[in-house]
């Protein structure tokens, strides 16, 4: 399966595993909920919930930008909107 051909779920789970590792991932995809809302229209609107050795010793801010970091191909145009809650292995 090429890029083109796998869903934007599929795309953002590989790019989570490939940079994170996570020990679990749950990518849902909440657009539906928004339809019709005018950024809508340029993708996406996700909830990643992820745990993550990588998360260690890091804040929150610095958690985001290591998954939007992961992911920012797909912010340019199939992604709109993710809500990301990003753990450590001890924090679950």
């Amino acid at each position: 399966m090429n890029a083109r051909s796998e869903t934007v779920t599929e795309q953002l789970r590989a790019a989570l595993e490939q940079a994170l590792m996570p020990r679990s991932l749950e990518i849902i995809d909440d657009s539906a909920r928004h339809a019709g809302h005018a950024g809508a229209r340029a993708g996406g609107h996700f909830r990643v919930t992820l745990v993550a050795e990588a998360f260690r010793g890091r804040s929150r801010l610095e958690r985001h930008r290591l998954v939007y970091d992961a992911v920012a191909p797909l912010l340019q145009d199939r992604v709109h909107a993710l809500n990301i809650i990003a753990r450590t292995p001890d924090e679950t």
